[in-house]
């Protein structure tokens, strides 16, 4: 919410984000990196400090990093570090924030400039008048403005609440390093009365698993492309979410403070029929992604971890109970992480398993052709007879 506004008179505090990006529209001048991540960290710890992680913790969770890394790749056969060694940053949410805006900066540049393409000024201002030149200067400022709060926004609220660098199933840089987001995972802990060091060793494994899946060439190849013409799909549509008559006064806002409020609203009028049509194709790729992680934990964690059970059902409740601006920031980026999806992806790889066992599932992501079709998402079986066929018919 705008610090300069009290809350009945903001316009924007009926939905996540929008307080916080007036805040920066009346601070800042410019967008682009550096703003997107004092926002982050603003959003991230509500305007206050905090503390560095204790060196002893550091050295603590890079040694359980090393434990998770030769079960993951014991249980899968997939490289875990691709391109050298795997290094490890146990962070507080600051360090988080900055860490993800540098790895999500693609992704979020995409979807900025999506969503402000067909923003500048009025075509029928006369040249030479003063709202025709400040309208054209905001045009300006427009993009890289969107850039900075688009990221730092979404950044900054994701870090208040997770637990490494997978929280959302998105890939991050080749070299990126495994990321721990230490201050969440031992406050969490205490607030549910988990066990602090096995809590930690499950998000090591949870983070490991799907290090090794993202970073599957192919696999990280189509979920990027999948992502970022997402992300590069959105289409303005003003008449969507209503018109604003600035004479109508304090009446205007608040339609429109009781029309943003509803997420539903904003993202009906700016999707597009091309991010509907691929959808389908997203969901059914990161079903099969999160399936998979969740079926190597269960096969590596049930071993090594004494309260593995307690944990895992903590912990897949959590992530179905996220709260709205988490929801929100998945819905932007075409990610639909609720129960259902979850239970899609578990009952794809069990359905493999089920059928041809370890060694059918790891022809999973072994190549390009055998990621699986929406369809065969739903139908494991459909998958199995498809990659059994020969490449010729007459064999």
């Amino acid at each position: 919410m705008s610090d300069d506004l009290p809350p009945d008179e903001d316009p924007f505090g009926g939905i996540p984000f929008l307080g916080e990006l007036m805040r920066m529209l009346q601070g800042q001048a410019g967008g682009g990196a550096d703003a997107a991540r004092q926002l982050a960290r603003s959003i991230a710890n509500d305007g206050e400090s905090e503390s560095n992680i204790d060196p002893t913790d550091r050295m603590a969770v890079e040694e359980l990093v090393r434990v998770a890394e030769l079960q993951v790749q014991n249980a899968t056969d997939l490289p875990v570090a691709r391109g050298g060694a795997l290094t490890v940053t146990v962070a507080n949410r600051s360090q988080w924030a900055d860490q993800t805006t540098d790895d999500y900066r693609s992704l979020f540049e995409t979807l900025a400039a999506s969503m402000t393409a067909k923003m500048g000024a009025p075509d029928d201002l006369p040249a030479g008048d003063p709202m025709a030149q400040m309208m054209a200067e905001l045009s300006k400022m427009m993009g890289p403005m969107m850039l900075g709060m688009t990221t730092g926004s979404m950044v900054g609220n994701l870090a208040r609440n997770a637990l490494g660098g997978y929280s959302l199933p998105v890939p991050r840089p080749v070299d990126a390093p495994i990321l721990v987001l230490l201050s969440n995972l031992d406050h969490f802990s205490a607030e549910w009365s988990l066990d602090r060091d096995d809590l930690r060793l499950w998000v090591c494994l949870h983070e490991v698993a799907h290090h090794a899946v993202l970073n599957i060439p192919h696999v990280r190849q189509r979920l990027t492309d999948l992502l970022m013409r997402h992300a590069g799909g959105f289409e303005q549509d003003p008449a969507g979410i209503g018109e604003l008559d600035l004479a109508a006064g304090p009446e205007a806002l608040a339609e429109l403070q009781e029309t943003l409020a509803d997420p539903d609203a904003i993202l009906g009028a700016v999707r597009s029929p091309a991010q509907e049509a691929l959808q389908p194709e997203l969901t059914a790729l990161v079903a099969s992604i999160t399936g998979y992680v969740d079926h190597v934990m269960d096969r590596t964690g049930g071993s090594l971890i004494g309260s593995y059970g307690m944990l895992t059902e903590a912990l897949r409740r959590r992530r179905v109970e996220a709260d709205a601006s988490d929801r929100f920031v998945e819905r932007i980026l075409g990610l639909e992480l609720d129960r259902a999806h979850y239970d899609r992806g578990t009952a794809f790889v069990s359905g493999i398993v089920e059928r041809a066992g370890e060694p059918g599932l790891q022809r999973l992501f072994a190549d390009p052709v055998n990621l699986p079709t929406p369809n065969e998402v739903d139908a494991p079986g459909l998958w199995l007879a498809r990659i059994d066929l020969p490449d010729d018919p007459d064999e």
